[in-house]
């Protein structure tokens, strides 16, 4: 069974910060691409940001320059670090990844969402 869990949501003014993680458990042989997306009321889905197991990132225009993507190999974890912040960003944000349950065997997933509430 593998999950991923994500933290850190919560309400900050505008101009604020706020660092959301995401930590996959479960049995796990490799994690390949892991990303942030969210999902406002009456949008679609939309991608943040990702990285791949080595480290590049990609990054939506609306987020360039205000959130950093990265994540940690050893704890399984990625975090969205989030500067800058503005009410249009109020969002549900979801983690996912592509892991590797054993050689022959991938999961790709999505967490159960954290609220990220950015008042004006």
């Amino acid at each position: 069974q593998v999950q991923l869990v994500e933290s850190g949501g919560g309400l900050v003014q505008a101009g604020g910060s706020l660092r959301l993680s995401c930590a996959a458990s479960g049995s796990i042989f490799s994690i390949n691409d892991m990303g942030w997306y969210r999902q406002s009321p009456g949008k679609q889905r939309e991608l943040v940001a990702d990285i791949t197991s080595g480290g590049s990132t990609n990054y939506a225009d609306s987020v360039k320059g205000r959130f950093t993507i990265s994540r940690d190999n050893n704890k399984n974890t990625v975090y969205l670090q989030m500067n800058s912040l503005k009410p249009e960003d109020t969002a549900v944000y979801y983690c996912n990844a592509e892991i590797w349950i054993d050689r022959d065997s991938s999961w790709y997933g999505w967490g159960q969402g954290t609220q990220v509430t950015v008042s004006s």
